[in-house]
């Protein structure tokens, strides 16, 4: 079977500075029609706030949305208000969202641990994405530290939502403690 050309479609309302994407031969055009189209449904190349582009913009939105409840030695709980501008465009908390709430409750467990020389970072997250929380609910975030040592600190987070108490989301994340003790 012979290959058919690149193809380049037009982009509607396209954000004046991007170009048209490149589309692989082996696709069917009409394909590559309906996936661009479903990118200008969920508003991609809109224009974001001027304030979105300040260093450190999306930690500080994302930490918004988040209020510490708790803090033991190796255990954080946390109520996250899923509010629209975290939600996807079914009205649920995004998936992007969520594992970025994770990400920083998980490294302030992991600090409850790891003595304050010693720096950390994230070498693994995994997310099991097991319901959906609305648009308007709260949802409580348990994290705890399931192993910490010389070199690693793992910590499990569970997310329920409020109101039921329903297990709605997972997360395990493993750091890297830095600098690495000597063998």
């Amino acid at each position: 079977m012979a290959a058919r050309p690149s193809t380049v479609l037009p982009h509607p309302h396209t954000h004046p500075s991007l170009t048209a994407p490149k589309i692989s031969p082996e696709i069917d055009p009409l394909y590559a029609s309906k996936t661009l189209a479903a990118f200008q449904i969920w508003g991609l190349n809109e224009s974001l706030p001027q304030t979105s582009h300040a260093n450190g913009f999306f930690s500080k939105f994302i930490r918004s949305f988040i209020n510490v409840d708790r803090v033991e030695r190796g255990r954080i709980i946390c109520t996250i208000s899923i509010k629209p501008p975290i939600s996807n465009y079914f009205g649920t908390l995004h998936g992007g969202g969520l594992a970025s709430v994770a990400e920083v409750i998980s490294i302030a467990c992991a600090r409850t641990v790891v003595p304050g020389d010693k720096q950390i970072f994230l070498g693994e997250m995994s997310m099991s994405y097991l319901s959906g929380a609305p648009v308007t609910a709260e949802v409580i975030a348990d994290a705890y530290v399931v192993k910490s040592g010389r070199n690693l600190t793992v910590v499990l987070l569970e997310f329920k939502l409020k109101k039921t108490e329903k297990l709605i989301y997972k997360s395990h994340a493993t750091f890297y403690n830095y600098p690495v003790a000597k063998l």
